[in-house]
């Protein structure tokens, strides 16, 4: 997953913070506000997309389209060389919107965004079978109260 690091300059973050603000702003808009000809804008943004910085979506509220249901999960696979492997089958499954390896108790940490506890509960049964899990540990989040991007300014004026 990771990329080959790409040298952003003050310009490629000022069209990442719009674009951040508001994914569907106008390439007219971004160059007015940045002080910049369109034809910079539509480059640098081709550019942008092209190697991997950004990606247009659209990002729904996960509440109002029925997922009703969040929790953390923190894995322990043993043995530890079956690590990759429950990594891939994880990777797989839609209900998981952010997994890491990590340091600590345990080896992955995986967020899940399912309708209701009940679909929750299928989805710990599944993963529990899976060759190399050898333990999990739930918490429900019981109230999202933020769900952002990165801060790019955290970057920027570093």
């Amino acid at each position: 997953m990771q990329k080959n690091h790409i040298e952003l300059d003050d310009l490629d973050f000022s069209i990442l913070s719009c674009l951040q603000k508001d994914g569907r702003m106008s390439f007219t808009v971004m160059a007015d506000q940045l002080k910049v000809s369109v034809g910079t804008i539509r480059t640098r943004v081709n550019k942008l997309i092209e190697d991997g910085t950004i990606n247009i979506i659209g990002r729904v509220d996960p509440d109002k389209v029925g997922f009703r249901s969040y929790a953390h999960v923190a894995i322990y696979v043993r043995p530890a060389t079956l690590k990759e492997s429950v990594v891939k089958k994880i990777l797989e499954m839609p209900e998981v919107s952010f997994l890491a390896g990590t340091s600590g108790d345990y080896d992955l940490e995986v967020d899940v965004m399912c309708r209701d506890n009940d679909h929750l509960v299928k989805f710990i049964n599944t993963i529990s079978e899976i060759e190399g899990i050898f333990q999990t540990k739930t918490t429900i989040y019981f109230k999202v109260y933020k769900y952002a991007q990165p801060d790019l300014a955290l970057i920027k004026n570093s």
